[in-house]
């Protein structure tokens, strides 16, 4: 049965510009999150408004840097099947409030996007990459943040995750023990390289498939070039159109 969260006062609490009223709250949000409890969508939205606005109230670096991998590591004891709504909700709340956060408060948001990023990735592989996870978050990105084609997602949020994601992958696939499902990981950006709406946006993903950090999985995995196909795709494609983590 599920749960009004709008019942629960730390979803109040979590937006308060007091530090030690959200400290609190998050508290009981991790111990909420782990219950048998079941979360609709709509449920999760609004819960993810409340841990906006928290990282929107929080002030000076330590403490901003602190909070964002506090949130991103909600993920980790979650169950497997609020794995993916729960992120649906924070890409769905980070692309609708991306265009609208000023520029003092867009390095702290940068910063929980890297934190989900890698520990999204942390999740996966604690979860030995299973098949049927991995394909839902591949069709979350691609769906999302790395959507080829959605006009409600800024290129600001796309460029960023392009600049994250071979370096978050890296460290949370450290000793590339050949388990790492590299090939699958890099779809969406190879989606967005071939489908990208945007001149720029096909040059940032090229980019980002041409890391020279992949060499170091295609050598331990022998799986060759992955992006070769997408990266030879014709480099004038036209004129311009309008538009880690460490503890």
């Amino acid at each position: 049965m599920a749960t009004d969260l709008q019942q629960t006062p730390f979803v109040k609490q979590l937006a308060s510009s007091d530090r030690p009223t959200r400290e609190k709250a998050l508290d009981s949000l991790r111990t909420y999150l782990t219950s048998s409890r079941s979360f609709t969508d709509l449920e999760l939205l609004k819960l993810w408004k409340g841990l906006f606005f928290c990282m929107w109230h929080s002030d000076r670096p330590i403490p901003q840097q602190r909070l964002a991998l506090a949130l991103s590591h909600l993920l980790l004891p979650l169950s497997t099947s609020l794995f993916i709504p729960f992120l649906t909700a924070f890409w769905t709340t980070i692309s609708r409030e991306w265009t609208s956060i000023d520029a003092l408060r867009m390095d702290k948001f940068m910063r929980l996007v890297r934190c989900y990023v890698n520990t999204a990735f942390t999740y996966l592989s604690n979860h030995s990459w299973d098949a049927d996870l991995l394909e839902a978050y591949l069709d979350l990105v691609e769906a999302i943040p790395l959507s080829a084609a959605n006009l409600k997602v800024g290129d600001g949020l796309r460029y960023h995750v392009l600049d994250v994601w071979v370096e978050e992958l890296s460290r949370v696939d450290g000793k590339r023990e050949g388990q790492c499902p590299v090939d699958e990981l890099m779809r969406p950006v190879r989606k967005l390289e071939k489908d990208g709406r945007t001149k720029k946006v096909r040059e940032r993903a090229r980019e980002c498939s041409a890391d020279d950090r992949l060499k170091d999985w295609r050598t331990t995995m022998g799986q060759g070039d992955m992006a070769d196909d997408a990266r030879n795709n014709d480099e004038s494609d036209g004129e311009d159109e309008w538009a880690g983590l460490d503890d």
